[in-house]
């Protein structure tokens, strides 16, 4: 039986936070994601994944101090913005999410976006799953990307002071499902700091290339393997919080992953309570 100590030695690894494993460099950052697959930029409260600030700093909490050596890794993501070496966005759980470019596809492949991104748009938001807003936003994006957010709230009569949850939701929303992505950072607005976006299939139009080739289930067993290659163990409910997706869809991807040996489920973990599914490499 795996232990909870054998974990924590696993995930301090994976997640960069032992000394000898530390990210120091641009170069380094951009290897340990495609090491990875997928990585949030910060640590989020209640889930488990590798982030960019714990590779670079370790496993301490982000501090307010702008001045801190741990917020290397901000000018890192901003200087890498719509340079094609890694996908950001906020894609799981809406969160600031990197993800290589090797990795990319099986996300895309389970979008809705079928291969027209001027219509596909339109058939979602007729069946009600997308926002007036994120329609709106866009559709301004359709017409002339890549804008800065400033432009892309004028350009989407989003202005003013009431709409501003509403733009920021059509943003998230829209990034989460592969349809625009942040390429640059501009100096517009009052904090001088602005994310330009631009429509994915337009900014990275061999991502569509590669994910027509891919089924669902083996895109959702790709990811979950390299899940489990970056927190070692985890409980089903782990998954459905970071994915989203349907309970049943997991199972599957469980099961084949279980099949080809490389989780063991139904396992007990010493030191902790309830039942896990666990790599191989570890137990």
């Amino acid at each position: 039986m795996v232990t909870a100590d054998r974990i924590k030695e696993y995930r301090s690894h994976t997640f960069g936070y032992h000394p000898k494993d530390r990210v120091k460099t641009k170069d380094e950052a951009i290897k340990y994601v495609n090491k990875r697959g997928f990585i949030y930029f910060w640590p989020i409260n209640g889930i488990t994944l590798p982030s960019l600030w714990g590779a670079v700093s370790g496993d301490r909490p982000v501090p307010d101090e702008h001045d801190d050596p741990g917020h290397v890794s901000w000018d890192w993501k901003d200087s890498l913005l719509g340079k094609h070496v890694w996908f950001y966005g906020k894609i799981l759980r809406k969160k600031a999410t990197i993800i290589s470019m090797e990795i990319a596809p099986y996300f895309y492949a389970l979008t809705e976006n079928y291969g027209s991104p001027e219509e596909d748009y339109l058939t979602i938001y007729e069946q009600g799953r997308m926002t007036q807003e994120a329609k709106t936003v866009y559709e301004a994006l359709l017409e002339n990307s890549p804008l800065d957010t400033i432009t892309l709230r004028k350009a989407s009569h989003l202005t003013s002071h009431e709409s501003e949850s509403r733009f920021n939701r059509a943003l998230a929303d829209l990034q989460a499902d592969f349809k625009i992505m942040p390429v640059d950072v501009v100096d517009a607005g009052s904090w001088h700091y602005s994310f330009a976006y631009d429509v994915v299939a337009r900014h990275e139009p061999t991502l569509l290339e590669k994910a027509r080739y891919l089924g669902e289930l083996d895109a959702r067993q790709k990811i979950i393997e390299l899940y489990f290659y970056s927190v070692g163990a985890a409980q089903f409910r782990d998954l459905v919080k970071l994915l989203g997706w349907k309970p049943p869809d997991i199972t599957q991807a469980i099961e084949s992953l279980e099949q080809h040996g490389i989780i063991q489920n139904h396992q007990g973990v010493d030191g902790l309570p309830g039942e896990w599914m666990v790599l191989n490499d570890i137990s």
